[in-house]
């Protein structure tokens, strides 16, 4: 921060580097969007332009001003268009604080946007600073730019800070932002009772603002003692104006009162100011000269005032002084309000056709709100496919063949068909599996999926790993410097998301396991089965016993037609049900949202320009697109009741059947029947297992990219932490030289030789006053040991010279002094000279 040479405080602005944004938006585009960057050349160009002007917005200009809205418009409307992630890193300086020479970088555009935005407040901060006080017009627009940097202030906690996703910059957290928002607003009310003051007020007004002025000092010195940005000068400063203009306010009650011969009154609202001043005037070891001089003149004013009134009321008017607890408190009459600019709250709505701003960049691109609407619809569409119309009609599959192989069907019936050789439907769901190499592809499968889950457990041991040891590091630094010192977050409470994903992942994984092991398991007891479908024909024929031909009773012959025609019906129902998931996996390939999204973005954006789109814009639309499979979810309710149906009339047929051939079973058609029976459940075992391998290897797939997310996730968050933690302790071993320094609080800070600064970094000296005051000390937060005064201090010019107490007690001399002959004596000790 700065102080300029009129005892007004200013917003210093936030410097950064260069760096081309419209390199990552190219590649953005080429790797996320259909459309070809080249289509953006000339939005490229200027969007480059635009933040070139404004991080070069260094001078208090009005013609700054309008650069940077105009850069943080086109950023906030680019932020409807892209990621907030979009790969820039961009890097700014702290303009406040102990740590205004380490950088703080964010590949986040509403870090970028956060920054200009302070920018701005400070731009309008600096051209309050520099207006001219000793006019109306001077003192009305210094009240209006304050007003508008709180009101700017304001904005950025309220709307920005919070969206980040990271955790802002020291001189831009919430305590420290509403701090220089009440430090403005003290410094508008304090203009406004000034251009009052020239105006001929009345006293009693006068007095009602002073007092406003004096809270807002107070509240804003309050909340900058618990930030870590804001100076221990700063908040003297802002300590004494407090009392200063409660001081004020009483003067004027007080004149107030004379003019209304309350004689008393005036007495103790006298005394009362005069103590006000004296607590001011404590700080007048750290605070600006003029700050000072201000308060010496009201306290002579003060002091005079109050002689005169003594003496007048013990000679003439004899009042009773009342004590201070019997005067009435002085009202507040605010005439500060935060102020947001239009520029910046509907920024939107001054980007267009005839637009302040120009035209909206990259009007053309489909805006990133859109892609992210287009995988809710994704994800909605496949879930209510796979949830409610595949997954069911699957499940009434499963249903049949559990029914079928608990009746022993359809190897009883084909057993009394086809007592000789292999049925037709074994041999072609031999041939079937022969053809897919079934069982070497199923082992295959497997192999696969075992090396998928290795990468992913690999993957996530790794940022598990990572988190372990960020997590001992800190552990470390506690034990060593202790909970009161270093007291950031845990690594738990700073990484909620982070670990909440590793608990996620875990959960996955050990899931994964349990599931691989069960198709395992189903793969080994089935194994010897789907082998012999797997060989030659004639492994099977050998499996299979033949039995001779039994005569059959016609009763038996009738009631195996009858269940022989159900078996045909569920046949049917089966394959109808396989022709409907093939086809609505059809339906959904041929499902593009994509125009449909498009077309819709156009008409919102026609109808309110200015609106920033969402997804849930997309609400209606995804409403009326996945009624289009309302069919197939009837479909559904019919083949389940058409089920119920046949699985009714196919428990009585058996029930009859297996009656009718009561004693007409003999062992070799038991043993066939079972041979036969075990052959058909393998088979459906084989499609069973391969669809259990597909989906576990789309799982890990899925899972692969979401462990390698979290890995980077974890890389990310350490990296910050292990900078937040080097800073620390830097802050912790050297403590800042501001509590030891004798320099000025405005005066410009020294820089050891060699030691590099900002690029670009703007000297402020020209501001400083010639005759500094003292630096203060850290009243409300902890500070190093107080140091014991030394008589004289040592410069870096001075160069080291050994010496030794002169003869007779006397300061020490130079090396040669005193018969050394040049020599330097141990037991001389050392003296700085």
């Amino acid at each position: 921060m700065a102080m300029a040479a009129n005892n007004i405080l200013e917003l210093p602005f936030r410097l950064t580097v260069p760096v081309s944004l419209s390199d990552a938006i190219k590649q953005y585009i080429s790797s996320k969007y259909d459309q070809h960057p080249d289509m953006f050349v000339n939005d490229l160009a200027t969007i480059d332009r635009l933040r070139t002007e404004a991080i070069w917005v260094r001078e208090a200009h009005l013609s700054g001003a309008r650069k940077l809205q105009t850069y943080a418009a086109q950023l906030n409307w680019i932020g409807g268009k892209f990621p907030i992630d979009i790969g820039v890193d961009f890097t700014w300086y702290p303009a406040l604080g102990y740590n205004m020479n380490q950088p703080v970088t964010r590949n986040n555009l509403r870090y970028e946007l956060s920054n200009i935005l302070y920018n701005l407040a400070s731009l309008y901060s600096q051209l309050a600073a520099s207006s001219n006080r000793t006019t109306g017009d001077g003192l009305k627009n210094a009240h209006n730019y304050f007003c508008l940097a709180s009101g700017i202030l304001s904005y950025l906690r309220t709307d920005i800070i919070p969206s980040l996703r990271s955790t802002p910059a020291e001189d831009m957290d919430t305590t420290t932002l509403e701090s220089l928002e009440l430090l403005f607003l003290a410094q508008a009310q304090e203009y406004f009772w000034q251009k009052a003051r020239m105006g001929k007020t009345k006293d009693a007004l006068m007095s009602k603002l002073a007092a406003q002025v004096s809270d807002f000092y107070i509240d804003a010195a309050d909340l900058g003692s618990k930030s870590d940005a804001i100076s221990s000068e700063w908040l003297h400063h802002m300590s004494a104006k407090h009392h200063h203009f409660a001081a004020v306010a009483q003067y004027r009650a007080a004149c107030d009162c004379l003019n209304k011969g309350r004689f008393g009154e005036e007495i103790a609202r006298l005394r009362d100011s005069l103590i006000c001043i004296n607590e001011g005037m404590k700080q007048s070891r750290w605070i600006n000269k003029a700050v000072l001089g201000d308060l010496q003149g009201l306290k002579e004013k003060i002091q005079d005032d109050l002689r005169r009134a003594d003496r007048d009321n013990d000679m003439i008017y004899l009042n009773p002084v009342p004590p201070k607890s019997e005067l009435n408190k002085i009202e507040r009459v605010p005439n500060a309000t935060a102020k947001i600019p239009k520029e910046v709250s509907h920024s939107s709505a001054m980007i267009g056709e005839n637009g302040e701003f120009g035209q909206p960049l990259f009007a053309k691109l489909v805006p990133f709100a859109v892609h992210i609407a287009s995988g809710i619809y994704t994800g909605r569409r496949d879930q209510l496919v796979n949830h409610q119309v595949i997954e069911e009609l699957e499940s009434l599959s499963s249903q049949v063949q559990e029914a079928l192989q608990s009746y022993g069907l359809p190897g009883s019936l084909q057993a009394l068909e086809r007592p000789l050789g292999i049925p037709p439907s074994h041999l072609s769901h031999a041939e079937e599996i022969r053809q897919q190499d079934g069982f070497n592809r199923l082992h295959k499968s497997l192999e696969d999926i075992s090396k998928l889950r290795a990468n992913g457990i690999t993957a996530y041991q790794e940022g598990t790993s990572i988190l372990k040891a960020e997590a001992s590091e800190d552990q470390k630094c506690r034990f060593k410097f202790g909970t009161d010192r270093w007291n950031r977050s845990s690594s738990q409470e700073a990484g909620v998301r982070v670990y909440n994903s590793l608990t996620q992942n875990a959960e996955y994984l050990k899931s994964a396991a349990n599931s691989d092991e069960l198709i395992k398991a189903k793969l080994k007891e089935w194994s010897y089965y789907l082998k012999l479908l797997a060989g030659p024909e004639r492994d099977i024929e050998a499996f299979v016993p033949s039995s001779r031909r039994a005569p059959v009773s016609q009763q038996t012959e009738r009631e195996s037609n009858r269940l022989r025609t159900i078996l045909n019906e569920i046949g049917r129902a089966e394959a109808r049900r396989k022709r409907a998931i093939q086809s609505l996996r059809e339906k959904v390939k041929t499902d593009d949202v994509s125009s449909a999204l498009h077309r819709e973005a156009a008409r919102l954006e026609r109808a309110n320009p200015a609106m920033k789109l969402e997804a849930a814009n997309f609400e209606p639309l995804f409403s009326q697109r996945l009624q289009k499979f309302d069919s197939d979810i009837k479909v559904v309710q019919d083949e389940i009741t058409e089920q119920k149906y046949l699985l009714d009339r196919l428990r009585s047929a058996n029930k009859s059947f297996e009656a009718a051939r009561q004693g007409e079973k003999s062992s070799a058609t038991k043993e066939r029947e079972s041979a036969l029976q075990k052959l058909d459940i393998a088979y459906n075992k084989y499609h069973e297992i391969a669809n259990h391998l597909d989906s576990a290897r789309k799982f890990y797939n899925d899972l692969g990219a979401t462990v390698i997310k979290f890995r980077d996730d974890c890389k990310s968050f350490v990296h910050a932490r292990q900078d937040e933690a080097s800073r620390l302790e830097t802050d912790m071993l050297n403590p800042p030289l501001t509590t030891l320094s004798t320099l000025s609080l405005s005066s410009p800070v020294l820089q050891p030789q060699n030691t590099k600064s900002p690029p670009n970094a703007p000297s402020y000296a020209s501001r400083a006053p010639t005759d500094p005051p003292l630096a203060a000390p850290v009243p409300t937060r902890a500070s190093p040991a107080a140091q014991s005064p030394l008589t004289s201090t040592w410069e870096p010019h001075m160069g080291i010279k050994f010496g030794r107490p002169a003869e007779g007690g006397g300061s020490g001399g130079q090396v040669g002094q005193g018969g050394g002959g040049g020599a330097w004596d141990p037991n001389m000790g050392f003296k700085f000279s």
